[in-house]
């Protein structure tokens, strides 16, 4: 899904709010956007790869088949490999872990004032409008790219637990700085869970 370059929501200006709702059902309990993208490959899946089921959830039809063709291609490749493959779609930590071990250099955390700030290189950016954790603010977060318009953004978020960052990437990140981070204190109003907020 994150190969596939545009978005794969749409938002007519007339259907703002339809589409909104939409696409939060597809956030619903997935502690950030990675899961909610699984949620809507899956959705399309079970309705046949449908392009009325697009439509009706607002998704992006085009971005979608590439997306199929692309995870068509991976699994063909993961075949001839021999690679057995496993999978738990209730397991929502394993996708954020694995997305972390592909992306654990755009990781951020949660700053006293609200922003966010990645862990080696300290920049400030803030989550997309358009991402399930725009309200959430968890405390920790792993990001698919940076986009730069008014500010600089994070686009397709997940909240993380950072001793995965250990876990992933002990040649990157080192416990002392993980922990260095992890222990500074915030405001109550934030730093909450994602998957508390139903976001």
């Amino acid at each position: 899904m994150l190969s596939v370059g545009a978005s794969v929501y749409y938002r007519p200006r007339d259907r703002a709010v339809h589409a909104d709702a939409a696409h939060a059902a597809f956030a619903r309990g997935s502690a950030g956007d990675h899961g909610a993208l699984v949620a809507v490959f899956r959705g399309w899946a079970d309705a046949g790869f449908s392009t009325q089921w697009c439509y009706e959830h607002y998704v992006q039809a085009r971005s979608m088949k590439r997306a199929r063709d692309v995870r068509e291609q991976v699994l063909g490749l993961l075949e001839r490999c021999e690679v057995e493959l496993r999978s738990n779609p209730e397991d929502g930590d394993a996708l954020r872990k694995a997305v972390t071990a592909g992306y654990f250099y755009n990781v951020a955390a949660l700053q006293r004032d609200g922003r966010y700030k990645t862990v080696k290189k300290p920049q400030t950016v803030h989550v997309h409008p358009s991402s399930a954790l725009a309200q959430a603010q968890p405390r920790w977060i792993v990001f698919h790219e940076l986009v730069l318009t008014t500010k600089e953004y994070a686009r397709v978020a997940s909240e993380i637990k950072p001793d995965w960052l250990v876990d992933v990437a002990p040649h990157f990140y080192s416990r002392k700085e993980v922990e260095a981070q992890a222990v500074k204190k915030l405001p109550k109003s934030l730093g909450k869970a994602a998957g508390k907020e139903g976001g």
